[in-house]
């Protein structure tokens, strides 16, 4: 049985103002294949990055 690891983190230099940025991480592993995934928004949360960072990864999940 090979094991899938997720490791995720979310931050923010603000909250909800329009000056502040945000950016969400996730690097799944899963046997020897390794993905590295990133994205981030302006006027946004650090609830909602660090969020967004798993629900990015699940998405990209191929088998149940």
């Amino acid at each position: 049985m090979t094991i899938l690891r997720i490791y995720t983190d979310g931050a923010c230099s603000g909250n909800q103002s329009s000056e502040n940025v945000g950016g969400w991480g996730s690097i799944l592993e899963f046997g020897e294949h390794k993905r590295e995934m990133f994205g981030g928004e302006a006027n946004t949360t650090n609830n909602r990055m660090e969020l967004t960072a798993p629900i990015m990864a699940l998405t990209r999940i191929k088998e149940p």
